[in-house]
């Protein structure tokens, strides 16, 4: 027992050890410590919201709780043992002592915050999974919206008590400062501003919601976000564009979403041979074929001849559908066009062509004349 009782670093052996086993034993056990802990908090959350999953509710709060349990335990331990003498000096004008002790008590800061980041993740996800219920999208973007905005928050109350815990700072000092400081970044950062402000224009006037397909300037794809700074856009080729809210705000936004049909438009050049009699039977049986197609998805159409010239004759062809998805509408789209070419086909139809006829002349004596074509 006297080796227990031998003093290292003004602790016992004793202390030490002990300590030590405490910690240790938070660190093998604390999955499943905070397992338990976060099933706790999931009761009282179920409590409010009915239907939660706590499956995915352990996934997103588990690994941020047990590193605040293992910190929490840590630092309780440590604190019962003796600071020892031989660690009395000072680093840059600061006890060494006070700076390992603001340390612990930042890091532990930082956890809570990573924690509550988690649980505002998790009550997003929920609000939301209720909100993609409904047909009306501006839940869906007050969820993104309100869930980045609460962020922001916590990230500022949580810098305030980290100076506050480690700086021994008043609050009210704080806000003070933090109000002047403010200003000053307000006309700094007149970008970043106005980039906030065009944020909550759109959720109020509602242009354009996540899942839409829009063309902004030569951007053009699908919202992914909208957050309080910038808009994803996710392109034809999978790429993810960020445009500044002002942008959005300030650029003419061509909403694809919104619109009430897809258009399609298709012009046969056929030959200048081709008679008139042969090109009016021909437009009437594309319009016999697309009256068929109208229980496929055409709403309305228009078959025309539009031109006539030296180089042939065309024939446009236009028709609307309902605002289908894009891969549906190219569906009909072939289906139309094979019906087209099986016309063409069946009606002896020739399309317009350009010929060239060249002659080369491999002597003096064969000089083009009046009837030679080149």
């Amino acid at each position: 027992m006297e080796f227990l009782d031998k003093i290292i670093l003004d602790n016992s052996v004793r202390n030490l050890l002990l300590v030590a086993a405490v910690i240790a034993i938070v660190l093998l056990f604390k999955k499943i410590l905070s397992r338990y802990i976060a099933y706790g908090f999931y009761f009282i959350i179920q409590t409010i919201w009915k239907g939660v999953e706590r499956k995915q509710f352990v996934e997103l709060v588990f690994k941020p709780m047990s590193w605040l349990l293992s910190i929490t335990v840590a630092l309780i331990a440590l604190h019962r043992l003796n600071y020892p003498a031989a660690w009395d000096f000072k680093i840059l004008k600061f006890p060494f002592q006070v700076i390992l002790q603001k340390t612990g008590v930042a890091v532990w800061v930082m956890s809570f915050i990573k924690l509550m980041l988690s649980i505002v993740n998790f009550i997003s996800l929920l609000m939301a999974k209720r909100a993609s219920l409904t047909a009306d999208k501006t839940d869906d973007q007050l969820v993104s919206f309100f869930r980045d905005f609460i962020k922001v928050i916590i990230w500022i109350l949580g810098i305030l008590l980290l100076l506050k815990a480690v700086f021994n700072q008043s609050v009210g000092y704080l806000l003070t400062s933090l109000s002047i400081v403010g200003a000053a970044l307000a006309l700094s950062a007149k970008e970043s501003l106005e980039n906030l402000i065009a944020s909550f224009i759109i959720f109020f006037d509602k242009p354009f919601f996540v899942g839409d397909t829009l063309k902004v300037n030569s951007v053009t794809g699908t919202v992914e976000r909208i957050g309080l700074r910038s808009t994803h856009i996710r392109t034809v080729d999978k790429t993810l564009v960020t445009v500044p809210n002002k942008q959005m705000v300030d650029s003419v936004v061509d909403n694809w979403s919104m619109r009430s049909a897809r258009r399609a438009e298709i012009k046969l050049e056929l030959s200048d041979k081709t008679g008139g009699e042969k090109v009016a039977a021909f437009i009437e049986s594309i319009k016999k074929m697309l009256e068929e197609k109208m229980q496929q998805g055409i709403n309305s159409y228009d078959v025309f001849l539009t031109d006539f010239n030296k180089n042939g004759v065309t024939i446009t062809i236009e028709y609307f559908t309902a605002p289908n998805k894009m891969a549906e509408f190219n569906q009909l789209k072939q289906v139309v066009n094979f019906a087209l070419m099986d016309l063409v086909n069946t009606g002896d139809i020739a399309m317009a062509a350009t010929n060239s006829n060249l002659t080369i002349i491999s002597n003096e004596n064969e000089a083009p004349n009046s009837n030679s074509i080149i």
